[in-house]
């Protein structure tokens, strides 16, 4: 817990927990569907382990996630409490891109970008079967350049050493302009005729590619 402010106002009392670095962050991975520790680390990469640890105990014992132990498995759901915050996030995320401005260089991550695209897959519209999907960001750092989606049937993993499948769609992408695209700041056309964004594979994979991604629930509001 963060250090009391001695205040009766419920903000007040509810900001001892939730001013402390990553606290939310956590709450935001839940709500978007994390339940293991690996999951969530992906959704925080620049979180330490170590204190993510922490975290989740303090929002176990204030009574906002419940830890499940199945076998050799643990999973981190939240409780009522805790998804009486969903809307909280939500609010949150619809200010913060409404007001926050445009994002800075250090706030492109590639990994960040394709776990959360990895999670918001319509399969309804892909096609049927595995499906590779390599993105490439020209001017990202060459550690993490290349990434690959692999969907199929009612699952979506994502990786960035080449899984040694044949590639069925290839994304070229300005690191910003993807971004963007993500955050419903820009859209598809544009960036496709810009050349920020370009879909190399069969015609029919180029045109529907971009319905296979519901863009991020945290997108810009008009």
């Amino acid at each position: 817990m963060g250090s009391p402010y001695h205040q009766f106002c419920p903000v007040a009392k509810a900001m001892e927990l939730f001013d402390e670095r990553w606290t939310l962050l956590i709450v935001r991975e839940l709500v978007l569907g994390s339940e293991h520790f690996n999951e969530l680390r992906r959704g925080l990469p620049r979180m330490s382990p170590t204190l993510l640890s922490k975290r989740l105990h303090q929002l176990t014992s204030a009574g906002i996630v419940e830890r499940r132990s199945e076998g050799t498995e643990v999973r981190y759901v939240l409780t009522d409490a805790g998804r009486e915050l969903v809307p909280v996030v939500d609010a949150l995320g619809a200010w913060g891109s409404r007001w926050t401005g445009r994002l800075g260089d250090e706030d492109l991550d590639p990994k960040l970008l394709m776990w959360d695209m990895h999670r918001h897959v319509d399969h309804t519209v892909v096609p049927a079967g595995r499906t590779i999907v390599r993105f490439e960001f020209p001017g990202a750092p060459r550690s993490v350049r290349r990434w690959w989606m692999i969907i199929t049937p009612g699952d979506v993993d994502v990786c960035d050493t080449d899984p040694g499948f044949e590639v069925s769609v290839a994304v070229t992408a300005q690191l910003r302009a993807l971004t963007e695209i993500w955050r419903r700041e820009l859209g598809w056309p544009a960036a496709l005729r810009s050349g920020a964004v370009v879909i190399d594979g069969p015609s029919e994979l180029r045109r529907s590619l971009p319905r296979w991604f519901v863009s991020s629930v945290f997108g810009a509001v008009s």
